[in-house]
């Protein structure tokens, strides 16, 4: 299975469509609360190439942006594949 990090904040509603999403298909995460923490918001940032919004979401390290895009491609059946999961 894929390593899966999350940037997240604690009142953020596409971080919680998110992670709801990749619990619903069983994916184990790692998740960065950057709410009050300059340091890996800082981090967040460099990796996600100078996105400050949240979610910020690494898939083997690869970024794939924010909630929409981890929706997208769920819908176009080219996330279950980067995750290393069989197809519902």
């Amino acid at each position: 299975m894929a390593e899966v990090e999350i940037y997240t904040t604690s009142l953020c509603g596409y971080c919680g469509r998110a992670k709801h999403l990749l619990k619903n298909k069983g994916v184990e995460f790692t998740e960065y609360d950057v709410t009050f923490d300059a340091g890996k918001r800082a981090e967040m940032r460099e990796r996600a190439g100078g996105r400050t919004s949240v979610p910020q979401i690494f898939i083997d390290g690869k970024g794939i942006g924010g909630s929409d895009e981890l929706i997208e491609l769920d819908i176009d059946d080219e996330l279950d594949p980067m995750l290393g999961i069989a197809g519902a």
